[in-house]
């Protein structure tokens, strides 16, 4: 496992590795590993000869009142995660060498990323659109693993990688959840106990509208409400959005007769919280869906 730091370097040996003919599969992250993140790794390790990871915090998708200083960091157990998924390489960058200009240029996604998670973290997929497409550069021909507990990201990493021709083939990968079904995620951390227990919140709300749905509710304002009202009320959790999309486009819908996003996001203390399901109706068409 080799563990570098400037982007010449990464660009080096992975232009090596697929002279000699290996695969690259690539798995971008954030750092704070956990299980989630192991079964990336995992995935990349079965479909690709070379795994790849990159560990950085991004300051260019967190606003001016986020957690970008707050936000969890253990290398060593970051580290000591990749090696026991057996990853091969890993960048972990400083800011100065992603963004060596202080005024860097920045991908710009457009509408689709005011729209859910966006609409209360202005910029942040402009900022994730931007690193995204500095690390498809640095990584060249490759698989890139995403978990789809992201699911506005995940639709915006594919789309930027069609629009900019990226010699990249982006999958999307199962959420992995806690025993309860709590959506894994770094920010977990931030929960206590009480908190933790209301977080589980988010995951029955969304089995709840699946739930009508298949008991053949199609209105999604009522899906939507339904969704909204569960979250609202566990006292400890505060609403963020209850929304109910295309799964391609991220359009809000007003019938269910394609496949659909269930998105929902909500404030358990200080951490906010996302999760989502796809849902196909009975006699909905499931072409062309993500």
């Amino acid at each position: 496992m080799r563990l570098l730091t400037r982007i010449s370097d990464v660009q080096r040996a992975l232009d090596k590795e697929r002279e000699a003919g290996r695969r690259v599969g690539f798995v971008p992250t954030m750092g704070f590993l956990h299980e989630g993140h192991a079964s990336l790794m995992r995935r990349a390790r079965a479909e690709n000869d070379v795994v790849f990871v990159s560990i950085f915090v991004n300051p260019l998708q967190f606003g001016a009142n986020e957690d970008l200083a707050a936000y969890p960091r253990d290398l060593d157990s970051d580290l000591s995660l990749c090696e026991t998924e057996r990853v091969d390489v890993i960048f972990h960058p400083n800011v100065d060498e992603m963004y060596p200009d202080p005024n860097p240029f920045r991908v710009t996604v457009g509408e689709i990323g005011s729209k859910l998670c966006g609409r209360a973290r202005p910029g942040h997929f402009d900022g994730v659109a931007t690193v995204v497409a500095k690390l498809f550069n640095i990584a060249g021909p490759c698989r890139a693993y995403f978990g789809r507990k992201d699911a506005q990201q995940l639709v915006i990493i594919e789309r930027l990688a069609r629009a900019l021709n990226f010699p990249v083939t982006v999958v999307g990968c199962d959420i992995v959840r806690e025993p309860d079904g709590l959506a894994m995620s770094s920010r977990n951390i931030y929960l206590n106990g009480e908190e933790r227990r209301a977080a589980v919140v988010l995951k029955r709300a969304l089995d709840e509208a699946a739930a009508a749905i298949g008991s053949r509710e199609r209105d999604a304002r009522r899906i939507g409400n339904l969704m909204g009202s569960r979250i609202s009320s566990e006292p400890l959790a505060k609403l963020d959005y209850a929304a109910v999309v295309d799964a391609e486009t991220l359009e809000d819908l007003d019938r269910l007769d394609r496949p659909a996003l269930l998105a929902v996001a909500a404030w358990v203390g200080k951490a906010r919280l996302i999760d989502n399901t796809t849902v196909t109706p009975e006699g909905a068409s499931s072409e062309g869906s993500s």
